[in-house]
């Protein structure tokens, strides 16, 4: 059985299937408060949107995360490693992309177990 919540126009933000939880590519809400500052945000929804699919970020999987900048991915991990203890990190890849949009400078793509 297939489980959707939280659609919005063009998707539903979480899918879960088959013990999975799949989260969509989110970004931040506020696009001035720098990348770090963006991560941060991205990671306390996915704290929802985990909590909506009965499961919590200590059951990540993997994470994909796009950069608009590789050199500044050390922001980026300041605000992942204050965001999840190392016993649960998951699989994970960092890609540098041209563009995300205006002023978004990072998005990211999770899985998890239900």
């Amino acid at each position: 059985m297939t489980e959707r919540h939280i659609q919005t126009p063009i998707m539903h933000r979480v899918v879960v299937h088959n013990g999975l939880v799949f989260v969509g590519g989110t970004v931040a809400d506020d696009m001035s408060v720098g990348l770090e500052g963006q991560t941060a945000q991205i990671l306390a929804k996915f704290d929802e949107y985990l909590r909506t699919a009965g499961t919590d970020k200590t059951r990540l999987l993997s994470a994909t995360i796009f950069l608009t900048d590789l050199n500044r991915k050390a922001e980026m991990d300041a605000a992942w490693k204050r965001w999840l203890s190392p016993e649960s990190f998951p699989a994970r890849a960092t890609v540098g992309v041209a563009d995300l949009g205006e002023d978004t400078l990072v998005e990211i793509v999770i899985t998890a177990a239900a």
